[in-house]
């Protein structure tokens, strides 16, 4: 994948940073459904809700210095996102909605992927 079509989501999560890979046309999706979990998380009842990293920056370009940093790709993250809030047992709070909004992009994704897979052939 070339650069031109991707952008780097910077999540942090205490003094952690994660860099999230994604294509250019969804990074902010996926800033904006951050965004929109840290602010409904604390409605949720459920034991077990998982602690999100928070969106602090985007950029086109990334070039990581830390030998011990790496990369995930925006379907494994959202792939990963999914399954933490669909093991959810709540009872008070509407998370079919959240589970909604994260399917989509999950959706979304896939078919980026694919329809970029098919023009590398």
């Amino acid at each position: 994948m070339t650069a031109t079509n991707m952008r780097y989501v910077l999540l942090q999560q205490n003094s952690q940073l994660f860099y999230i890979e994604m294509p250019a046309d969804y990074a902010y999706q996926l800033s904006a459904l951050n965004l929109r979990l840290h602010k409904e998380i604390s409605k949720l009842t459920a034991a077990d809700i998982p602690s999100l990293p928070r969106a602090i920056a985007e950029c086109n370009d990334l070039e990581l210095l830390d030998e011990h940093a790496s990369i995930t790709g925006g379907l494994d993250y959202i792939n990963k996102l999914e399954r933490s809030f669909a093991v959810l047992k709540e009872n008070h709070y509407p998370l079919i909605s959240l589970l909604t909004e994260i399917r989509a992009l999950q959706a979304q994704l896939e078919q980026w992927y694919e329809e970029y897979e098919e023009t590398q052939m």
